[in-house]
């Protein structure tokens, strides 16, 4: 029986036919390889020594580690291609500029205080945009000029969140019509990829974002938390505190099912978000 290895074909009487010696034809070889492990045999490297392929050991290695690296760079090239990757920067991008937008804002405000004194605590409080427009309006110089970056930056980030929860539609069909678009977005950051998100139990999806309240839960024995990212969603915080953790439950268990079905299927499946849709609203009914 013929069997196939990464550098040549060996038969049963041990007789060796070469595959050569270029690493990215071995590599294209290895990506064909299917190997049956029941009839697998495996070897040493002296049977590719005598094939002529190598005279060495350390020519084996030395080969095979560069059949491996470009194996590698291949698989990197293709992990960079998928979308769910486009969408993780994009987010991880929009998070970025809310903490940028936040100090500036903070300092912006600080400053403001210290040539307006009569800017207390309680102007402070106001919503961001009519806060940056008083200072705007109020001030004059660099502090003016930062005042206006800062709500171009905002407008930037309203962009941003729009592009983030269209392709998150795309991207993640199932998960986002359960909880919309740009929490999605923020499960799949958090969880590393869609991959990563269709591998995890509904428990975990539960607590996501939660992970500094599960640790003070884990190390001082505070009260376990009930939700994590998915808290955003209305259908969770809108919902009465007695059945909230219930509603934060069965949402993540069907979050899981809807991110199995975005990485295996790619496209929305409509009987089970109808489906979802309506055990989710049952569970926010008061008991």
């Amino acid at each position: 029986m013929l069997q196939r290895y990464w550098f040549g074909d060996i038969d049963e009487d041990g007789c060796c036919r070469a595959a050569g010696t270029e690493p990215a034809a071995l590599a294209e070889r290895v990506s064909s390889l299917r190997t049956d492990m029941e009839s697998y045999t495996p070897i040493n490297w002296e049977v590719a020594r005598d094939c002529g392929v190598v005279r060495t050991r350390e020519g084996y290695v030395a080969l095979l580690r560069s059949v491996c690296m470009i194996l590698a760079r291949q698989k990197i090239a293709r992990s960079y291609q998928e979308r769910d990757v486009a969408l993780l920067q994009m987010v991880r991008m929009l998070d970025e500029i809310d903490n940028v937008i936040n100090l500036l804002s903070e300092r912006a405000a600080e400053w403001y205080q210290v040539t307006d004194p009569s800017f207390s605590r309680k102007y402070r409080s106001l919503p961001a945009k009519k806060m940056l427009d008083m200072i705007r309006r109020g001030a004059d110089g660099g502090l003016a000029g930062v005042a206006a970056e800062i709500e171009r930056l905002t407008e930037v980030r309203r962009r941003l969140m729009r592009e983030v929860s269209a392709m998150a539609d795309e991207v993640m069909p199932n998960v986002s019509a359960l909880i919309g678009g740009l929490v999605a977005a923020r499960l799949l950051s958090r969880a590393g990829g869609l991959a990563e998100l269709a591998r995890m139990p509904g428990s975990t999806i539960q607590v996501l974002g939660s992970e500094q309240a599960l640790f003070s839960h884990l190390r001082g024995g505070s009260p376990p938390p009930k939700h994590g990212i998915i808290f955003q969603h209305r259908r969770v915080h809108n919902a009465p505190k007695e059945v909230r953790g219930r509603v934060a439950r069965v949402l993540a268990a069907k979050l899981a099912i809807a991110a199995r079905l975005d990485h295996y299927r790619g496209e929305a499946v409509p009987s089970f978000i109808e489906e979802a849709q309506a055990r989710i609203d049952e569970a926010g009914r008061r008991a």
